[in-house]
């Protein structure tokens, strides 16, 4: 079955009592048990709830998992993840980095004993030379945030699997109808599932899928034992959301190529980074494992002074830090999603306060043309037009 179609079809047919098409919300924390020792297969709504249920079996379907877990932010999941892990242990992660990671990371999570290196995931000779004997897994977010770098996920996994370490993929920016990672040898993917997989800012949601019965276990324990459980509301409107992804991820993505070549036209852009353009030093990585290249793009304007006068001029473009919905957003990382993260840290790695971040939508591209060129003219005025 293709995946258009298992998407649209999770949970129906699920309610065998009613038949109902859309999977009933299950607003239930607790659950009679038919006799001592008997069990529905529901006792408690951390533990297990019918509507977190089926969104669970239906990610875990799409990403080609064994087990999927349903989270109540993407950090939420993440911080879930890591306690997989003991005092003392080490991971690789990439070197551009959504700041809020890097915030849970060297914020909380150093605290307790974990450190962490950056690496650039696309150099394997520097991923080797990090790994120590302390190293428990890799952490790859590609492409990456903000800068959409592409990390060849197969060669990253064959490596860690030499070292007998785990690969965790941060999957948000392509979801499972580009980007299958289980498929290419990773051990577990996550998602910010309030971006894509949700698709219209409505819901704050994360997801793990887990390859293999052992860490399936390990996760599922942790789920349950730490609690950062979605609600019943929340999981039925992701399900919802997951049911038009391929239509919405094709309409982001036609999208975004037609932004990416405008911008790149434009005389007040330095800078566009799109892996779906031919010259994107990743391109070819990214064509050969995935489906797409998704509708998020990053481009630098050429003197920092036009950052304000474009923000203030959009009109159908909305300044905003989400990505993944249907409307088109446009964030300004330095600011806002990598704050955090140390302005010398930020700036090595390519945050500089010239980079803008356009979560491109499914509104008529002529319309985001027009409204990113008005914007951009303005700014040019503002800023100078320094080449």
């Amino acid at each position: 079955m293709h995946l258009e179609t298992k998407l649209v079809q999770a949970g129906v047919g699920k309610d065998s009592q009613t038949g109902a098409v859309s999977f009933p919300v299950y607003h239930a924390t607790a659950y009679r048990h038919p006799a001592l020792g008997e069990s529905t297969g529901f006792d408690y709504s951390r533990t297990a709830n019918p509507t977190r249920t089926v969104l669970e079996q239906a990610i875990a379907d799409a990403e080609g998992g064994d087990a999927g877990f349903a989270f109540a932010s993407g950090m939420a999941a993440i911080h879930t993840l890591m306690g997989l892990f003991s005092q003392g242990d080490h991971f690789v992660v990439s070197l551009d980095l959504y700041g809020g990671t890097y915030r849970l990371f060297e914020q909380v999570l150093s605290r307790y004993g974990l450190s962490f290196s950056y690496v650039d995931l696309r150099d394997l000779e520097q991923v080797e030379k990090a790994i120590q004997p302390e190293t428990k897994a890799l952490l790859v977010e590609t492409p990456t945030n903000p800068l959409m770098q592409v990390t060849d996920i197969a060669r990253v996994c064959q490596l860690a699997k030499r070292h007998g370490i785990l690969t965790l993929v941060d999957n948000t920016f392509l979801s499972p109808y580009f980007q299958r990672p289980l498929e290419l040898g990773a051990d577990l993917v996550f998602h910010s599932a309030t971006k894509y997989l949700g698709g219209h800012n409505d819901v704050l949601a994360g997801l793990i899928v887990t390859k293999g019965a052992e860490l399936s276990e390990k996760v599922r324990f942790l789920h349950n034992s730490i609690g950062a459980v979605l609600g019943p509301q929340d999981s039925w409107l992701l399900l919802r959301g997951m049911k038009t992804l391929a239509l919405r991820m094709e309409r982001h993505q036609s999208n975004a190529f037609a932004l990416a070549r405008c911008l790149r036209e434009h005389p007040a852009v330095a800078e566009v980074f799109y892996p779906g353009l031919d010259d994107h030093p990743d391109h070819e990585v990214q064509k050969s494992q995935s489906n797409g290249f998704g509708g998020m793009l990053s481009f630098r304007v050429r003197d920092a002074a036009q950052v304000a006068p474009f923000l203030s001029r959009l009109r159908i473009v909305s300044f905003a830090e989400s990505l993944g919905g249907v409307e088109s957003l446009c964030t300004y990382p330095a600011t806002q999603t990598h704050a955090d993260i140390p302005r010398d840290i930020r700036e090595k790695v390519g945050v500089c306060d010239r980079l803008l971040r356009l979560s491109v939508g499914i509104e008529h591209p002529d319309d985001l043309i027009a409204d990113l060129s008005q914007a951009l003219d303005v700014s040019l005025q503002a800023g100078g037009n320094q080449r």
